[in-house]
């Protein structure tokens, strides 16, 4: 498959990637008692209103980031009432949290119909894996497409999982503190979530700390997808 047609699978699954999660934030706010995001039509996986939102993140930039580094990098976000967040410390970290976690449900399904492939007997553990590559198809047809779609699809969705996860603003991660600390401690967050230059901050040491993070996530996460195995 061509380096073009590969960058266009990997901007067509984050799109999707980044999507549901930033749907999972409005939904998760909505049942918290804030409707900033419903009104701005965000409860929804039609992507057009999270790229309106965020055109930049959505599109420039991971495009970019595919013809310059063969793999998507972006951002987007869901509105909310910082007063409501304020008020309700735990309910906005749920909201945080449910970004993340719609991520890893995906990866739960994409370990799914990996699993069925093998049943049916397209598809084996590799030997060695890659994250364009966390199966081996074991048929011709359609089974190396889906298995690179797949292993794209779970890989992405761990990068998501695992960097929103970081508990640094603006990350979900910092948010989803506060589901662990007292009120009082919770809103104190949120004002320093808001501050001005600190989200900055938090974002130039994610992208130091990453890179440490997400190599033993893949092989545990691997580890897991195919029990008894030994990736490292």
């Amino acid at each position: 498959m061509s380096g073009v047609a590969q960058g266009f699978m990997w901007y067509g699954i984050f799109l999707f990637s980044a999507t549901v999660h930033e749907a999972s934030h409005a939904r998760a706010a909505l049942h918290g008692g804030d409707p900033t995001a419903y009104f701005a039509g965000q409860v929804t996986l039609d992507p057009l209103p999270h790229i309106r939102r965020s055109p930049f993140g959505m599109i420039v930039l991971p495009i970019l980031s595919v013809l310059i580094f063969g793999w998507p990098f972006g951002f987007a976000s869901a509105p909310y009432d910082p007063r409501w967040a304020a008020r309700y410390p735990k309910r906005s970290g749920a909201m945080a949290l449910a970004g993340p976690l719609a991520n890893l449900l995906i990866m739960f399904v994409v370990a799914a119909m990996v699993h069925a492939g093998i049943l049916l007997g397209g598809f084996q553990s590799p030997e060695s894996a890659q994250y364009t590559h966390i199966v081996e198809p074991r048929e011709a047809g359609f089974w190396p497409a889906a298995g690179l779609i797949l292993s794209m699809a779970f890989s992405l969705n761990l990068i998501l999982f695992v960097l929103n996860l970081i508990p640094l603003p603006p990350l979900d991660g910092w948010a989803a503190i506060r589901l662990l600390v007292s009120e009082r401690i919770g809103r104190r967050m949120q004002e320093m979530s808001v501050a001005g230059g600190l989200g900055w901050i938090g974002i130039l040491i994610a992208w130091q700390v990453f890179p440490y993070l997400l190599s033993p996530a893949f092989a545990a996460s691997l580890n897991l997808l195919y029990p008894g195995s030994s990736y490292h």
